[in-house]
């Protein structure tokens, strides 16, 4: 129960900072309609102005009822910035008698993990390098230079178009990880650049929307592979993903598809399907539903580019054609890449752990390689770039040793592995699940 005056249950009154609140009392507060969370050790009631936060009201609303500290100073370029947003909705603080951490969780493991984020800051490894990313998107123009000139001088024979295809979807994934890297704020020091950068590589370099893409892809960095709260293990009853979930669908008799057969038939829907069908349809959708009109403009400046590039050549059915080939390429590219550092891992409800071990659990690494670094955007550092999302890619090798040192320290796992065995890993884990599922179906 909260002790003090009735005054400063409403956020902005200057006398809540006079009144304290349990772990218990704040726990309740984790409703849709009643929302409170805590950053070092001070509540906030967020309720009204989650729907006005800039990362989406729902990466936010993940954290009611819980300790944020380690959450808002990863997402945020100038956590001291922000917190004057912080200021009017703040409500009290945790009593003196409470812990800092909730739900007792370590707290040496936390308090050390704070003190490796300070060292990475010390250490400057929050510097991007701007050479690094101006070569990286030069590469990408590039690449779409030489597609270009590839139909211009050889024309539009099968064997032509299949190199252009390669070409330009090696192209689109590169931007891809650019695009991630300017979303997660990893490049400029001001957050108004990174936006606007980003807007322009993922909108008129790939034709998406950046919107979408912060709301859906910060819960996945918020929540890694809890259900109901990453989109990224929604599988749409497509697929059941790690231990749990599998044993509950046997259990209900639910049977969508054959699961025990998923780690086939995933060939044939995931890798193919996702961007040229489920994503393209997801980003129109959003934009179109949500107003997202300069994302919009973003998106028709690149089909204008492309459709004005290829129409000479191909006209405009077969550039259509092209484009969903392309799509098609990049798609299994993506799914994979990213795939393999999650499906693996640990898929469960929420278990309410610290950001080191929730991070740990879901996530692991890719051994290091000059292609490697280049194939998947550097994702290969998946655990780092969890752990530290504003960080430039370019860095992560510089803490990875620090990470595993403090993992070692605390008993957490910290999994490296080749990428063959990676790619491998995410047909056995799909197969595993599909075992379970059948065995639940069929005999409990």
């Amino acid at each position: 129960m909260g002790k003090g005056g009735e005054k400063g249950e409403e956020a902005g009154e200057p006398e809540a900072q006079s009144r304290f609140y349990s772990w218990e009392e704040i726990q309740r507060h984790n409703l849709r309609t009643d929302k409170w969370l805590v950053i070092e050790r001070k509540v906030y009631n967020i309720t009204k102005w989650a729907a006005r936060h800039p990362g989406g009201l729902r990466v936010i609303s993940h954290y009611a009822g819980e300790d944020a500290t380690d959450a808002f100073q990863a997402f945020h370029l100038n956590p001291s910035f922000v917190q004057k947003f912080l200021k009017p909705l703040l409500i009290g603080e945790l009593a003196p008698e409470e812990p800092s951490q909730d739900r007792g969780k370590n707290p040496q493991l936390v308090d050390d993990f704070r003190a490796l984020r300070k060292t990475a800051e010390d250490m400057n490894l929050f510097k991007a390098n701007p050479l690094f990313f101006s070569l990286y998107l030069s590469h990408i123009i590039v690449m779409e230079a030489l597609a270009w000139l590839l139909v211009s001088y050889y024309g539009t024979g099968w064997i032509t178009t299949f190199i252009l295809s390669c070409i330009l979807a090696t192209s689109q994934a590169q931007a891809g990880w650019l695009q991630h890297d300017f979303g997660h704020l990893s490049v400029f020091k001001k957050s108004a650049w990174n936006h606007i950068v980003h807007k322009f590589v993922i909108g008129h370099l790939k034709g998406a929307s950046a919107n979408w893409w912060n709301h859906r892809h910060f819960q996945h960095h918020a929540k890694p592979n809890i259900f109901k709260k990453d989109p990224d293990v929604n599988m749409l009853h497509i697929f059941v993903l790690g231990e749990s979930q599998p044993v509950e669908y046997g259990k209900k008799k639910l049977k969508y598809l054959p699961y025990n057969h998923q780690h086939e038939y995933f060939f044939l829907v995931f890798p193919p399907l996702l961007i040229p069908v489920y994503f393209q349809m997801q980003i129109i959708m959003t934009m179109v539903r949500h107003r997202f009109w300069a994302d919009l403009a973003w998106a028709f400046s690149y089909y204008m580019r492309y459709f004005i590039t290829f129409i000479p050549f191909y006209g405009v059915l077969g550039s259509v054609f092209l484009l969903t080939f392309v799509r098609f390429l990049e798609s299994h590219w993506f799914v994979w890449v990213t795939q393999m550092n999650h499906i693996p891992m640990e898929i469960d409800c929420e278990k309410h752990k610290d950001w080191l071990s929730s991070q740990l659990a879901a996530t692991c690494n890719i051994e290091q390689s000059f292609f490697n670094d280049w194939f998947t955007g550097h994702l290969n550092f998946q655990i780092e770039h969890h752990l530290f999302p504003t960080m430039p890619r370019h860095n992560y090798y510089k803490i990875a040793p620090l990470v595993k040192s403090l993992c070692t320290k605390y008993g957490v796992h910290y999994e490296e592995k080749p990428l063959g065995k990676a790619f491998i890993d995410i047909v056995g884990s799909l197969k595993k699940s599909g075992a379970l599922w059948l065995d639940a179906y069929l005999h409990k």
